[in-house]
């Protein structure tokens, strides 16, 4: 397995790559085969309505569960092929679901996204906790760092999960609604930095995000993988898979599509 990594140029490889790639759950499919490459630099997003799967494939993209039918790699190599705190330190994930927080500080909470980095009895140092306050910083939360997590609102939680994933410092970001009990302005704040993250020059990041908005989506996303609920798929760049017959008979109400500010904008009929 060490061998295999070593043969392969990690940095050179798609961050992301599902080839044939098929879900079923029960009896009812998710998805029908369809593949995707994400390169460094890029965001993709995952559309679709509720039930249609979206947080199913996330899943499966970050190597939580198996898909039913074709692979799943990161770096160029199956998820089997990476030790877990390799793989903990090239991709990380933003849950929709967030567990309810243990009584602790702020930045303890924040320190967990460390922890890939650590050693086996590693314990976290001022470099971990400079990284820390740097992401708390990032999400608007300086000054937050001793206040028990438990006294925060629903919005100030979803920033220090944020703040925690960037402290795990991935190459490859899945996000799963990450815009969950956020206000209009921590949303773009939210989509922004991930954006800035993803096409700094040299960084080698990505981004995979599940996202309600088709609006957020046409204006973040470089690719979108369209589910409709009923295993259909279509995947390719925002142009093509943005469309509004394509979008309406996904999410079952017709949609017209207008230019505003050069930008294209959906609206419901």
């Amino acid at each position: 397995m060490n061998a295999a990594r070593r043969a392969l140029p990690v940095d050179a490889a798609p961050l992301l790559e599902a080839e044939r790639l098929a879900l079923r759950v029960g009896e009812r499919w998710l998805c029908c085969e369809f593949s995707l490459s994400l390169a460094a630099g890029e965001c993709l997003v995952l559309l679709g309505p509720n039930g249609a799967g979206k947080t199913t494939l996330l899943h499966t993209l970050a190597g939580l569960r198996e898909p039913t039918v074709g692979e799943v790699r990161i770096g160029g190599l199956p998820y089997a092929a990476w030790p877990a705190p390799e793989a903990a330190r090239f991709r990380g994930l933003l849950a929709q679901q967030q567990p309810d927080p243990f009584a602790a500080s702020v930045l303890e909470t924040v320190l967990v996204g460390r922890h890939p980095h650590l050693g086996r009895w590693g314990w976290e140092g001022p470099q971990d906790v400079a990284i820390a306050r740097a992401a708390l910083e990032s999400v608007g939360l300086a000054g937050f760092e001793q206040r028990d997590v438990q006294s925060l609102s629903g919005g100030e939680r979803q920033r220090v999960a944020i703040a925690t994933l960037l402290t795990q410092a991935p190459r490859l970001f899945l996000l799963d609604e990450p815009l969950n009990h956020l206000d209009l302005h921590h949303q773009i704040a939210a989509l922004e930095l991930f954006r800035r993250l993803v096409r700094e020059d040299g960084a080698g990041r990505g981004s995979v995000l599940v996202l309600h908005d088709i609006n957020l989506a046409a204006r973040y996303a470089d690719h979108i993988i369209l589910l409709d609920g009923r295993g259909g798929v279509i995947a390719g760049d925002r142009d093509t898979v943005l469309r509004a017959d394509l979008l309406g008979e996904a999410f079952g109400h017709p949609l017209r599509r207008i230019e505003h500010a050069g930008r294209a904008v959906f609206l419901p009929d």
